[in-house]
């Protein structure tokens, strides 16, 4: 099974129009329960897994997203909040070019986030599997509150896999994740200076004990449990909707893990997960039989 704690959603809308000037009618609108945490959640259910989450929610928005989240096949517990805030994607088709509105996430009470966090470790007691941390953490809480979010999940008995950047990333990796999926520019600024993948996995590794994942865009992804180092590359597929392909990536890594995969066969899901979402607009709305077509072509190595 696999569960996640999202403290900052938002409802994610993509408009399709002929171009990006003057008054425009949209082509197609695409609405979706977002924020990092519910795009691999989504992403999840999708490829088939088991898929619950605890999000903090407010407003028409809010109510809009747990609708859509529920509808997509996950398990939603909702804690009162703020309310919900909204992303927004363009894409216009005269050039191709995507332009991304995102507004800063909505202020979660100290009281709001203590909930969850409780409600969330309440529910992992229950729930074996993975348990998903992902996206940056509203201004209102405390910068360490990942640290205490991995920790407490972690003495509930699940594993728990963080997809996080600056702050809350050292406060993630300083409590031991069993997981790490970052990019290479989080990567290098965790670990205070830039350098080639491996060295980078090899860093974070040492500081968690865990699987340390690294994506690095057009030149694929890179996987180490401790004693090989993986990269995994697919190469003749485009898409021109990147948006969640990073959260359907975490979402298929984990999909493969939980039932039991090796790193390889999990890195191989994970890159095609990433790339079938860029087909169509819709963060982390993808075609599972595509996924699942891809993995069988994704080159793997080490």
């Amino acid at each position: 099974m696999i569960s996640a704690l999202a403290l900052s959603p938002s409802l994610d809308v993509t408009y399709e129009v002929e171009e990006l000037d003057g008054i425009q009618r949209p082509l197609s609108v695409h609405k979706v329960a977002g924020g990092k945490a519910l795009n691999a959640a989504r992403a999840a259910a999708c490829l088939g897994a088991r898929v619950a989450a605890v999000a903090v929610l407010g407003g028409g928005a809010g109510h809009d997203v747990a609708a859509g989240a529920r509808a997509d096949g996950v398990d939603l517990h909702v804690v009162p909040g703020e309310p919900t805030r909204s992303c927004v994607s363009v894409f216009s088709r005269a050039d191709g070019r995507l332009t991304e509105i995102y507004e800063r996430a909505v202020p979660v009470s100290v009281s709001a986030a203590s909930a969850a966090v409780d409600a969330a470790v309440r529910l992992a007691r229950t729930r074996p599997g993975w348990w998903l941390v992902s996206g940056g953490l509203p201004d209102s809480v405390s910068r360490g509150l990942v640290g205490e979010i991995v920790r407490r999940l972690r003495g509930a008995g699940v594993r728990v896999a963080v997809d996080t950047h600056g702050e809350p990333l050292h406060a993630a990796v300083a409590a031991a994740p069993d997981l790490v999926k970052v990019n290479r520019a989080e990567a290098a600024e965790l670990v205070g200076g830039d350098a080639p993948v491996p060295d980078l996995l090899a860093a974070v590794r040492e500081r968690t004990g865990g699987l340390v994942v690294i994506t690095d865009g057009a030149d694929g992804s890179w996987a180490t449990d401790g004693d090989r180092v993986l990269r995994a590359t697919l190469t003749g597929h485009t898409g021109g909707f990147p948006v969640g392909s990073g959260d359907s990536f975490l979402g298929g890594l984990l999909v493969a893990l939980d039932r039991g995969d090796d790193l390889a066969a999990a890195l191989a899901l994970a890159t095609a997960a990433g790339t079938a979402n860029a087909q169509g607009p819709g963060a982390a709305v993808l075609d599972a039989d595509l996924a699942r077509r891809l993995a069988g072509q994704v080159t793997v190595s080490g």
